[in-house]
């Protein structure tokens, strides 16, 4: 069964996209086949991809509000993308009044979704109706959030929201656990905040080790690549294949 796993924590600058592009990339280098879906109307992922956002004829927009179906560029580094553009923020409030609109991305990807092995959605930095439609439209929720005391503040509310999901309309929806991330084991403030998120999170769901803080992944995005393919003795990456694996066996 395909798994749709959507990347998910209403906090911004938690390295959601970046999470997103790394995982797919591990995944496909175990010869699964990786759709990576674009719910950010920031486009960070489309952008990461190599695409230019705004020249996009067709994005996850024209699919999600217009109904039509779901534009894939195929085979960029091994995957295949369903981006977006700024076009997507006018989702929100066009969504409102719409038939049937907690279906309407679980709908987009019905027709296509047996062509993956997984499909990871990176979800806007938002409780909003673009965060839901991705999370009623997932089979598993993976939650990066910041090695920092404050990203327990919110996760309360993130889990109520799946919680609020997963018993009105989809029940399916199970946590795939915590990625905590932007780590530096030099720092103090960073182990204590790690080790709160360990001993606090670990009783709702599994914690994977923690994705260190690099100036890498930001020469990786300018190169419209995966940190492995950049730079494929870096550290991080055998933490990816660690989440890779983690993921696999869910």
């Amino acid at each position: 069964m395909t798994k749709i796993i959507a990347e998910f924590n209403q906090a911004g600058g938690v390295a959601k996209s970046t999470l997103t592009q790394n995982l797919g990339y591990h995944l496909s280098l175990r010869n699964r086949r990786v759709l990576l879906v674009d719910m950010d109307p920031q486009a960070t992922l489309t952008t990461f991809m190599g695409l230019v956002p705004r020249e996009l004829e067709k994005t996850i927009y024209d699919a999600v509000v217009e109904e039509q179906p779901l534009p894939i560029h195929k085979d960029i580094n091994g995957m295949d993308l369903a981006p977006t553009n700024i076009a997507l923020s006018l989702a929100e409030s066009q969504l409102v009044n719409a038939d049937m609109r907690e279906l309407r991305l679980h709908e987009a990807l019905e027709p296509i979704k047996n062509n993956y092995d997984y499909i990871l959605i990176d979800c806007p930095p938002s409780l909003g109706i673009l965060s839901y439609i991705s999370l009623v439209a997932s089979n598993y929720i993976l939650v990066p959030l910041e090695t920092h005391f404050k990203s327990l503040e919110g996760s309360s509310e993130l889990l109520k929201t799946v919680a609020r999901v997963k018993s009105k309309i989809n029940r399916d929806l199970l946590l795939a656990g915590f990625v905590p991330t932007k780590y530096d084991s030099r720092n103090s403030h960073d182990t204590r905040a790690l080790g709160t998120i360990q001993e606090t999170l670990s009783q709702v769901g599994k914690v994977f080790p923690p994705v260190p803080r690099s100036t890498a992944f930001t020469d990786a995005s300018e190169k419209r690549m995966p940190l492995a393919m950049h730079a494929p003795k870096h550290p991080a990456v055998n933490v990816f294949e660690e989440l890779a694996n983690g993921i696999e066996s869910i």
